[in-house]
């Protein structure tokens, strides 16, 4: 079997359980990982609806060019859906979106406009203004409005309710997605309701937005909004598409949560997901107590954590904003210049002189001592290795077991800086770290002054 174009590859994504990120929470979380979908996102769903809504009734005609607003993966659906068909595509984007989002927009052809995020949704400057007006100015163009556009949620009544029912088997309790255009949230949670008035739907938001306290009071509070850095959900726009009637309730995230949690899901999951996700899994964790033990959660994850290399990943984009601290906390965080490398170790069975030759090619103070079934039984310093040979030069063509130390001790690579601290001394110059994967490394005494001192 195989497909006759990508566009009919959009849509069955994973349903995946969640499990270490969400150990404390009493239900069970699953996710829908949107990221199969051909331009890694969730936004191909209703890109594709849209589109082809348009040709139907004569918005878009053959040749025309496609005029959007985006935070890029709305345009990256739509672009490669113009692709495939033959429009041309311009988008028009805010500064704070991430520069992966930019030059993966270019890199299917289309042209990207960059405005200001600090501006009123009113100023001419702003990308909703900027994407209206080229819309009116360009000849045969189509302005999308993804925000108000009604193909947008039934999209995903259409398709994603749909996948969420049926490979759950109807056991769902909870959807809980970020809320930006309202598209996934209102689709979704339409279908799904229908099926069962008693599942709850809960949208994320961030401060900054305007969402949770218009749908607690009904007011519209341009005291709320305020410029974020969560990227693709929140507005300072009530856009058509939020259905607050299918919404039970709002859960605002902060930005640097969303941030440390997104990264948590690559390292405790290894699910590389966007900004978003991150928000959702902690929005979720701030509702335990509104979950039971037989609550069956589908968060859904919209795009892919490569948009974000540049930002959530990169530690110092993180450290330059307060969201990491630059001192570093836990061994794991200790021993992450060198985990890469191999761990260095000698047999108990080795001759000590064979030990010495390591300890100076290396240029390394220490080594750990194994037996044969890998299980570390002792150490040998450099300070002590000297000293016995200095007595005794024949110790030399002994084994290692008739000269080692006790072994170091090890420690969780959660461990914190404290702990390892209170570990090493003169006596012991290092600590062994041990990850999640079984993986152990070495931190000795001058990663401890390296961390104390960064």
């Amino acid at each position: 079997m195989y497909y006759n174009n990508i566009l009919e590859t959009i849509g069955n994504t994973p349903l995946v359980k969640l499990n270490k990120i969400v150990k404390d929470l009493p239900c069970t979380v699953l996710a829908k990982i949107e990221t199969t979908n051909p331009g890694n996102s969730v936004k191909d769903r209703m890109a594709l609806k849209m589109v082809e809504d348009a040709e139907a009734d004569g918005r878009l005609k053959p040749g025309g060019v496609i005029v959007e607003g985006t935070s890029g993966n709305t345009g990256m659906g739509l672009a490669i859906v113009g692709v495939i068909k033959g429009y041309k595509c311009i988008f028009v984007t805010t500064d704070k979106q991430s520069k992966e989002k930019v030059d993966a927009l270019k890199s299917v052809g289309a042209e990207v406009i960059v405005c200001p995020t600090d501006v009123d949704a009113k100023d001419p400057r702003s990308y909703y203004s900027v994407s209206k007006r080229l819309g009116d100015e360009i000849p045969n163009a189509w302005y999308v409005n993804q925000y108000d556009n009604p193909s947008n949620a039934i999209a995903h009544y259409e398709s994603t309710g749909p996948e969420i029912w049926e490979q759950t088997e109807g056991k769902i309790t909870h959807f809980v997605v970020g809320v930006g255009t309202g598209g996934t949230i209102s689709g979704v949670g339409k279908y799904l309701k229908e099926k069962n008035p008693d599942i709850k739907c809960w949208g994320i938001d961030t401060y900054g937005s305007v969402f949770k306290k218009y749908k607690e009071t009904g007011e519209f509070d341009e005291k709320e909004i305020y410029p974020y850095i969560t990227e693709g959900i929140g507005e300072d726009i009530l856009p058509e598409n939020v259905n607050f009637d299918v919404i039970d309730h709002f859960e605002k995230v902060t930005d640097k949560d969303g941030l440390l949690w997104q990264r948590k899901l690559a390292r405790e999951e290894g699910i590389m997901v966007g900004n978003s996700a991150g928000s959702a899994v902690k929005g979720i964790l701030q509702c335990a107590h509104m979950l039971k033990p037989t609550d069956v959660v589908v968060v859904l994850f919209h795009d892919h954590a490569t948009r974000y290399m540049g930002k959530a990943f990169n530690d110092e984009w993180m450290k330059e904003r307060g969201f990491l601290d630059s001192k570093p906390k836990t061994a794991e965080d200790m021993i992450s210049n060198h985990r890469h490398l191999p761990m260095l170790t000698v047999k108990d069975t080795d001759q000590v002189k064979a030990a010495f030759d390591v300890m100076e090619k290396h240029d390394i103070s220490q080594l750990p001592v194994v037996d044969a079934s890998g299980e570390y039984v002792g150490s040998i310093s450099d300070h002590t290795l000297l000293s016995q040979l200095l007595k005794n030069p024949k110790l030399a063509d002994h084994k290692v077991s008739e000269v080692m130390q006790s072994g170091f001790p090890m420690v969780d690579s959660s461990a914190s800086l404290d702990q390892v601290s209170g570990l090493i001394s003169k006596e012991n110059p290092a600590v062994l770290v041990k990850e999640l994967s079984g993986a152990v490394h070495i931190l000795t005494k001058y990663d401890l002054i390296g961390a104390l001192c960064s």
